[in-house]
């Protein structure tokens, strides 16, 4: 298949109209219409064959995550997603590849409104790159650099479980087809807390996206906030197949530093947090309070007696 052959099927797979995009798919760039009244926020994120993904993941579920990563960053702002920009490396045309990526893509797309308007196409490595737009009142977005003394350390939803589906991927001893489907749906399919990120522009004095692990991430947040983090390793929220399946003694590093998560990890107010957990419980929401910003510097992780944990790494890095 030619290169403008597969444009014309992601642009087919993937159409979504909004009102606001005045020149779409099809020319030298995108025009779009900005409300005045907003400001805009743009993230990117590249990912790369073997590195982001293993080799064998489905074509869907690679179009599907790359959008859900930059949606992450979006939601970590408190910004509503509007538009996107992907730039697609091929080894080869492969038709049936880029009709399965434009699939899962713009399902994920088409859950949070969100229009693709341009991009590029080569042939190389695959790798993808996914640019974001979405859109905020202006002065509202939530940043690393607000956490205070204090404040309370929360996280969405639950952790470990991508950290398990790869560490896993090849087998594990009684480990159930059910369990084994629900920990890789984690990692395949991640699934941002936009919703979430909005709500969390009333309180938020802080919000990250674990993408690289919690512990590494929140490392961010102490960092630009010129605080330290205290969490206690015994409330990281487990979900029912990662309590069920991974030994004990497994969990915490999976959970401090697997990364893949793309959970919010946020900093609120303690006597704000009644007020949020109603707010919460309206959407259906999960939350959990980890622990609290603290004078200081740095991220310990403290077992339920108060005693430092010392998992073998803090998250993902490249070039390390």
């Amino acid at each position: 298949m030619a290169e403008f052959a597969l444009i014309e099927t992601i642009r087919r797979r993937c159409a979504h109209v909004r009102d606001d995009v005045v020149l779409g798919i099809g020319d030298d760039a995108a025009v779009l219409a900005v409300p005045p009244d907003l400001e805009l926020v743009v993230c990117t994120d590249t990912l790369v064959a073997g590195v982001h993904f293993p080799l064998e993941t489905s074509a869907a579920d690679i179009g599907w995550k790359s959008l859900a990563v930059n949606l992450s960053d979006l939601a970590a702002m408190g910004a509503t997603p509007a538009w996107a920009l992907l730039a697609l490396t091929l080894p080869t045309a492969d038709t049936g590849f880029v009709a399965g990526f434009a699939d899962g893509f713009a399902a994920l797309a088409a859950e949070h409104g969100v229009s693709l308007i341009g991009g590029d196409t080569t042939s190389g490595p695959l790798t993808i790159t996914v640019t974001v737009h979405g859109l905020i009142p202006k002065g509202q977005a939530l940043r690393r650099n607000g956490a205070r003394a204090g404040d309370a350390v929360l996280v969405s939803g639950t952790l470990g479980d991508a950290a398990a589906a790869l560490r896993y991927r090849n087998g594990a001893d009684g480990m159930s087809v059910q369990s084994r489907a629900s920990l890789q749906a984690r990692l395949d399919r991640p699934q941002p807390r936009v919703t979430l990120g909005i709500l969390l522009r009333d309180f938020a004095s802080s919000c990250i996206d674990i993408s690289d692990g919690l512990l590494a991430d929140l490392g961010h947040v102490a960092a630009a906030s010129g605080i330290g983090i205290e969490i206690d390793a015994s409330r990281l929220p487990a979900s029912p197949a990662l309590l069920d399946q991974v030994p004990a003694e497994q969990r915490p590093a999976l959970q401090l530093a697997g990364g893949d998560d793309y959970e919010l990890a946020f900093t609120v107010a303690p006597e704000r947090i009644p007020m949020l957990q109603q707010a919460v419980a309206r959407e259906s929401m999960q939350i959990t309070h980890l622990g609290r910003a603290v004078a200081g510097s740095g991220v310990r992780a403290l077992d339920s007696e108060g005693r430092p944990l010392d998992p073998p790494r803090s998250g993902w890095e490249h070039f390390a």
